[in-house]
């Protein structure tokens, strides 16, 4: 039986934190092993249960979201972070994303994103929707110009598959679009992060956009 994703939970309103944790808990890849109502206990949790993914709202009391993330990423704890938000501020999606977070979800969004999103960043991946996804980007990529010219190290093949990456497309999509097996695209990626020194999959689409222009229209 394969190994099932264990997700925490941080979010004051603990209606909306037990439901969550029920529907998390009905999907049979998927369980809870942990839920916070503010940003002090979040990060103990975290390092109590040591999730694989951390569903995190942005505005809780005694440490919000940002200072989740902030607190996160300077201790090396790079856990998933899926952002689960009733925000419609783009300022708010790129601060999270700077701060490390790999996915960012509405709360008017269906159950069925939040768990596709889990599964995403659980698994590498990031999981934006592509609205959020190329704003974020775009903002990102305007302040990165340090690749120092990287990309030119790169294969056709390997800039086909970054430029792919800044689009959002996941590994088996974009295998599928190439006509490659994932397992080559998987490959191909190892030596694009080797190269270029993108930590992610992330700082990679940040990389590719400021390089290529992959999003510009």
């Amino acid at each position: 039986m394969a190994k099932k994703i264990r997700v925490a939970i941080a979010d004051d309103h603990s209606v909306l934190r037990e439901s969550l944790a029920a529907l998390l808990e009905n999907q049979r890849d998927l369980e809870v092993c942990g839920a916070a109502a503010n940003g002090t206990e979040a990060l103990r949790i975290v390092q109590e249960c040591h999730p694989d993914v951390l569903v995190l709202d942005l505005f809780m009391p005694e440490g919000d979201g940002f200072d989740v993330l902030r607190t996160l990423d300077r201790s090396g704890a790079r856990v998933a972070s899926v952002v689960l938000t009733g925000s419609e501020n783009q300022l708010d999606y790129v601060q999270v994303v700077r701060l490390g977070a790999r996915g960012l979800v509405l709360k008017g969004d269906s159950p069925e994103i939040l768990f596709s999103a889990i599964r995403s960043v659980a698994n590498g991946e990031l999981a934006f929707k592509e609205d959020i996804a190329h704003q974020v980007l775009n903002s990102m990529a305007v302040e990165t110009r340090h690749t120092q010219g990287s990309f030119h190290r790169l294969s056709e093949r390997e800039r086909q598959i970054a430029a792919l990456v800044a689009r959002g497309l996941k590994n088996r999509d974009i295998a599928q679009q190439l006509t490659i097996s994932e397992n080559t695209v998987k490959r191909h990626m190892q030596s694009i992060f080797n190269k270029t020194g993108a930590r992610d999959r992330l700082e990679l689409a940040v990389f590719a956009l400021s390089e290529l222009g992959t999003l510009a229209a």
